[in-house]
């Protein structure tokens, strides 16, 4: 082969696959020394070399050396068909390899792509070299994508596939909005503004807390921006997914309040042994504060890194009663060590069978042998709690389903009421359409003028009565329904109307759970003890 076209050949696979030219190199030497191979036999030592300045190829058999010439007489039709398919085969490995590279190196990061295919809710995206895929489970819910629309995503995982890179791109990461904030917010990207933390539920909402470590910059001002034009188009990138900006701060507790927002809070209690916060609000604030289906409370654990409890002052005074009671019926547990549990952040028996042995051992000099039959009876109350509080729901729910049985029978007796009502009422239309078309009949009879006018208003005096007839009996069912026929309307349209009624439902308060270490917090926090907040005599239940 030619040099100068054994360069130029290297250097258009470099440029346009994007592989180092030693590896097009090697790829183009392996597929000789596998043609060469064909014709002496496996047997035999076969050694090519190209020169990489000059593009010279020399190669050797058994030690004796081969000309150019000679390389190119024995490769042949069949080598040289061998030589190519090494090389191509090689070339792709040497592609994967790189593309594989590259975005691993991009994981995490934002891209830009144009939807080719859209099939089985997942689209198929090209990027710039290559082909990725946003499978429906990580498109943000009740999104759909067409045809050559402009999406961006997070690259979030990489995976090699044969002669193939596998791109899984995705919309419900975090780092999605992290990156859009970077792109919309030039205080972030400058690292003037830092994004300490983000807990999102896709879809619905999210919570992001910054810091600034320049006093003159108020950092969730400047990501709202002006008229909250910044963060108008990040919301509007996520399908107007809710985003609240919280200002980061090192006080856990200070944190805590912030995280709760909008919902005002009047104390936290922070139990730093079970990793728990009790946030106490009053009475309005806590349909706020825990959110709907508890999403305010279960973003802003995720977002401090420890688990919230909400709670009013009245309810944790009858939790710390019924667990200090709970507590000192266990035998072998005396009652300052239940006291202690309780002021500890210790409020159920669950809580209790997750403690440390060594912790309650401390706590009212028990041996190893107390400590087990103490949490081996805290996890029997526990799971005993458990099964009162499903067949409590089991019961909630039969009560539920023959409430709706019983509104659907009286919305059913009274949509047949109707019905007969309605039946009456085509029955004297159809007698009014009989007169009139008598009259019809009697118009058309060969009579004076005078005469056939008289006939008419005979024809059409039935319909006028019969209608004003029905007017009263109308407005008879409104007012009760003195008559018969008002009396059942009446009667239908109260079954209607309780027919219509719903249950109102029973929403119960929850708690956020958290999925961090609560001991990276435990050290920079300073804790409360829950007993303070009403004697000794005060503590925690066990639900």
């Amino acid at each position: 082969m030619n040099p100068a076209e054994m360069l130029r050949i290297v250097d258009a696979l470099h440029r346009e696959k994007n592989i180092d030219k030693e590896t097009v190199f090697d790829s183009i030497e392996t597929a000789l020394v596998s043609a060469l191979r064909k014709y002496y036999g496996d047997e035999s030592q076969i050694v090519v070399n190209i020169d990489r300045p000059t593009g010279v190829t020399t190669a050797a058999r058994d030690g004796v050396s081969l000309t150019p010439e000679e390389v190119e007489d024995l490769v042949g039709r069949i080598g040289a068909q061998t030589a190519k398919q090494v090389m191509i085969q090689r070339l792709r490995e040497a592609e994967r390899d790189s593309l594989f590279d590259e975005y691993t190196a991009e994981r995490g990061q934002l891209v830009r792509g144009s939807v080719q295919r859209y099939e089985g809710g997942a689209a198929s995206v090209s990027l710039n070299n290559t082909e990725a895929i946003l499978p429906r489970s990580e498109q943000i819910p009740g999104e759909s994508h067409h045809v050559n629309e402009s999406v961006r995503a997070t690259i979030c995982d990489v995976r090699k596939a044969g002669s193939r890179v596998k791109i899984i791109l995705s919309r419900t990461r975090p780092e999605l909005v992290q990156r859009l904030f970077e792109q919309e917010i030039p205080e972030i990207a400058e690292g003037v503004i830092e994004i300490k933390a983000i807990a999102r539920e896709p879809g619905n909402r999210t919570k992001v807390a910054v810091s600034t470590a320049d006093p003159r910059v108020d950092c969730v001002g400047a990501c709202v921006g002006v008229r909250g034009n910044r963060i108008k188009n990040i919301v509007d990138e996520l399908a107007g997914e809710r985003i609240d900006i919280v200002r980061w701060s090192d006080d856990l507790e200070e944190l805590i309040r912030n995280a709760l927002k909008p919902a005002e809070v009047e104390q936290v209690i922070l139990c730093a042994m079970l990793g728990r916060a009790i946030v106490l609000v009053g009475e309005g604030q806590l349909s706020l504060a825990i959110g709907k289906r508890g999403q305010n409370v279960r973003l802003g654990s995720k977002l401090c890194g420890w688990d919230i409890e909400i709670m009013t002052r009245d309810e944790l005074e009858e939790s710390i009663e019924h667990a200090v009671e709970g507590y000192s019926s266990i035998e072998g547990m005396e009652p300052e060590v239940a006291e202690q549990l309780v002021g500890e952040g210790f409020l159920s028996y669950d809580d209790l069978s997750v403690i440390e042995p060594e912790d309650l051992m401390n706590m009212g000099g028990l041996t190893a042998e107390q400590v087990d039959k103490i949490v081996l009876e805290a996890e029997a109350r526990a799971e005993e709690a458990e099964k009162a509080a499903a067949e409590e729901r089991r019961r909630r729910r039969e009560e539920e389903a023959a409430q709706r049985a019983a509104e659907e029978a009286a919305a059913a007796d009274a949509a047949e009421n109707e019905g007969a009502d309605g039946e009456g009422t085509d029955g004297e239309n159809a007698g009014t359409e009989d007169l009139v078309a008598e009259g019809a009949e009697t118009e058309s009879t060969p009579v004076g003028e005078t005469d056939a006018q008289q006939v008419v208003e005979s024809a059409e005096e039935p319909v006028d009565s019969e209608q004003s007839a029905a007017d009263p009996v109308v407005d008879e069912a409104d007012n009760l329904g003195e008559t018969n026929h008002g009396a059942e309307v009446g009667q239908a349209a109260g079954n209607l109307e309780s027919g219509e009624e719903l249950p109102a439902d029973d929403t119960e308060p929850a708690s956020g759970q958290n999925g961090a270490d609560p001991q990276s917090a435990e050290s920079s926090a300073e804790t409360t003890n829950v007993g303070e907040l009403k004697g000794t005599n005060d503590e925690p239940s066990p639900s």
